[in-house]
């Protein structure tokens, strides 16, 4: 499971024209499920994205998590995280889960990242195609795999 965390002013998600769902400050989480990821993934990565210290503290120093700022948190799915580009020009996708193993990961993993923040997580439309806005606050973006855990 891997994700692009960014750490957002503000971020929205629209499909066809009609607005999805939009966070205040917080994480863009783009979240791509590879077909070898299980439970243990999404409990290790819930874990560590809600305390992951990247929000300021009154010094300046990036030492709050996303709940001591009582931040929000918006997820979209993105099967393009997964793209393999090392033959040819066009990426290959086949690590990425398929549709039917895939959703209720996400699903899986949207239930565990709201019951380790304590509130409702933002999402897009699985499979659909998304406007994704943010203002990125920093910018501040970070790639997470729960399969590099070092």
């Amino acid at each position: 499971m891997r994700v692009v965390l960014q750490r957002v002013k503000s971020a929205s998600v629209t499909v066809s024209e009609e607005l999805v769902s939009e966070i205040g400050r917080g994480y863009l989480i783009l979240l791509g499920i590879e077909a070898a990821d299980t439970q243990e993934d999404i409990a290790w990565l819930c874990g560590k994205i809600a305390k992951l210290r990247v929000f300021e503290d009154d010094k300046g120093a990036m030492n709050k998590s996303v709940l001591d700022v009582e931040g929000e948190i918006l997820v979209v799915s993105q099967f393009t995280l997964h793209a393999s580009t090392k033959k040819g020009n066009r990426p290959s996708f086949i690590k990425a889960a398929r549709p039917e193993q895939a959703i209720p990961l996400y699903q899986q993993f949207i239930t565990q990242l709201e019951q380790e923040i304590g509130k409702k997580v933002g999402t897009g439309i699985f499979g659909a195609m998304m406007d994704v806005a943010l203002v990125n606050d920093g910018p501040v973006t970070i790639t997470i795999d729960s399969k590099v855990k070092e």
